[in-house]
Formats: C-alpha cells, structure tokens, sequence
C-alpha cells in the first residue's frame, strides 16, 4: 500500500515540516557527491549498535559518542528509502506539526527518532551495520497523527497484480495495519540469526518510534491547541 494524500488540512503553513524535506534532501544529494566514501560516511554518522556499546564504558560522557542517534536521522540509502520517508513525512507531517506548534513538533520529531534509533540498538546490540533514516521519526509522527486523527481518510494505492486500486482507508486502519506490519516482522526478525551480518530494514527503530509518537499524542491529548497571538 503506497500512501497518496490524506483529507485533513492544516491551519497553519508546516514550514517546519518542509524545512525537515529539505534538509534530507539536501544531505542525500551531499551523499551522492560523496562517491566511494559514502559507506565511510554510513558508519561514521549512522547507528553502529556494536559499536555504541562498544564504546559506551570508556565514552559515557563524550556527546560524540550519542551523535549518531541524531545524524542518522537525516541519512538515506537510495532514492526509494528517501522518496518513501518523504511522501510519508509530506502527508502526516504537517497536521502533527499544525497541532504542536512549530518549535514543539521539531523537538518532538527529533525525539521520535532518538527514541526509534535506542529501540533498534538495545534490541540489535550485536549489529555491526549502521542505522540510518528518518523512519524511526517519520513513524513518531504516524503515531501522534493515528491518536490525534483517527477518522481522517488516507488516499491509498494498492496494487492488485496488473490492476490497481485507489482507496481510501480511515487512519486508524492504515496506520493500525502499519504498525502491526512493523511488529510482526520486528519480532520475526529477532529469531532471524543472520539479522547481523545482512541489511535490511530497521523493524525496531519504526516500532520505537511509533510507540514515542502514541505516547506524545496521548500525553498532550486530542484537544486542539490553544492558537498563539503576539501582544
């Protein structure tokens, strides 16, 4: 199922949401500048969860060593893991960002994904492959979004062999049967031992995100915030 639009507009411009595209867009083009030094860059600015807790013992206090929780944010590994995060970022970004308020949604977003890229290292401690992406954040957002606006509608495309189909689905089940995806094959992938030594996607790093966006929506509540006005 491939994610069109949904029918909830927002009140305010999301420039914050559209600052975010930009900045991932800009870095994936600085990756393809970077040539054959571009895995170097992986390691260096990804999430290495071997190596994390590696380190840990000896670099508890060294922010450096928690920085790659933050950049891998804004790393992507083709066209189709960037043009897939953005369409989903495009589409449930910017009501998440119009119910925070612009400076609380770039938080929470960042916060999404630290705690997406914490739930895939303590649940793939002995990885050695970097982590990187903005699915864990994107899934933080689709977790606010599925708590805050439930009966919005998503347009969906949904290929059926050489037909296709467009509907449009309730959040609650688009973003339900996402999640359940997510932790069916997060769970799967746990008994999976050659999980370490294969790429693949970060199943862990989507539920943690998910379930940091469920619990921010729950936590601020489904009323609309107070509009802003300078005096």
């Amino acid at each position: 199922m491939i994610p069109l639009r949904d029918n909830n507009p927002s009140s305010t411009v999301p420039f914050v949401n559209y600052a975010l595209i930009a900045i991932n867009l800009a870095v994936f083009v600085y990756q393809l500048l970077l040539g054959h030094r571009l895995e170097g860059f992986f390691y260096a600015f990804g999430v290495v969860p071997r190596q994390f807790f590696s380190d840990l013992p000896s670099h508890f206090y060294d922010p450096g060593l928690y920085l790659p929780f933050l950049t891998s944010q804004f790393l992507h590994g083709g066209f189709l893991h960037l043009g897939g995060n953005m369409l989903s970022l495009w589409i449930f970004g910017d009501n998440v960002e119009d119910r925070l308020g612009h400076f609380r949604y770039l938080f929470f977003y960042l916060g999404a994904g630290l705690a997406a890229g914490a739930a895939h290292a303590l649940l793939n401690p002995g990885s050695p492959l970097p982590s990187i992406g903005a699915s864990g954040a994107i899934a933080g957002v689709m977790g606010a979004y599925v708590v805050w606006f439930p009966h919005a509608r998503v347009l969906t495309l949904i290929p059926l062999f050489i037909f296709i189909q467009f509907v449009e689905i309730p959040a609650l089940f688009y973003l339900g049967f996402w999640f359940l995806l997510q932790f069916f094959s997060g769970t799967l992938s746990l008994a999976d031992t050659q999980t370490y030594q294969q790429g693949g996607v970060a199943w862990w790093a989507h539920i943690g995100g998910f379930a940091a966006g469920l619990a921010a929506g729950f936590l601020v509540g489904r009323r609309r915030r107070r509009p802003f006005s300078w005096r």
